[in-house]
């Protein structure tokens, strides 16, 4: 489907408000509210650039379905067995790449800044978002979130939502 310059503008616009609202919600710690941000189908996978481009499915975190996040957002927020920390979002170039079907394909660079209580900011991982939206009563929602990291080493406490 081919867009206008005008239509292109609006829903990066529409994206750039989604991710918005998303990162405040995470580093504000509404963890109970983050699937909500997905359809109830959808996919989120954390993994390596380096598996992504091999098309590998391995990856640290997945997770297939609103149920499954669900799950991970109340251990996250009911069994924290890590240090207490907060995190920030910053999620930039965001790029339309296509609208076909009710879906629209979208890139984002992103990064992820960890601080523990007693400790320093550290940058807890770097790299790009490759999502697909769908539009259900108004709102953008993820059917899909892959959140591909350039990062080489990553903390084996990857725990809160990319």
């Amino acid at each position: 489907m081919t867009m206008t310059a005008g239509e292109l503008r609006e829903l990066r616009a529409d994206i750039e408000d989604f991710h918005s609202a998303y990162c405040a919600m995470l580093d504000e710690g509404h963890l109970d509210q983050w699937p909500d941000h997905f359809t109830e189908d959808a996919i989120y996978r954390v993994t390596s650039r380096e598996n992504f481009d091999a098309g590998l499915p391995a990856g640290l975190v997945y997770a297939e379905g609103r149920t499954m996040l669900r799950d991970r957002a109340y251990a996250i927020g009911n069994t924290q067995m890590f240090a207490p920390r907060t995190v920030l979002h910053y999620v930039a170039n965001v790029r339309v790449l296509g609208a076909e079907g009710g879906c629209v394909v979208a890139r984002a660079n992103y990064l992820l800044l960890q601080t523990l209580i007693e400790g320093p900011t550290t940058l807890h991982q770097a790299g790009c978002y490759h999502d697909v939206f769908v539009r259900r009563a108004g709102r953008l929602l993820l059917r899909e979130r892959q959140c591909v990291y350039d990062t080489a080493l990553v903390a084996n406490d990857l725990v809160y939502p990319v």
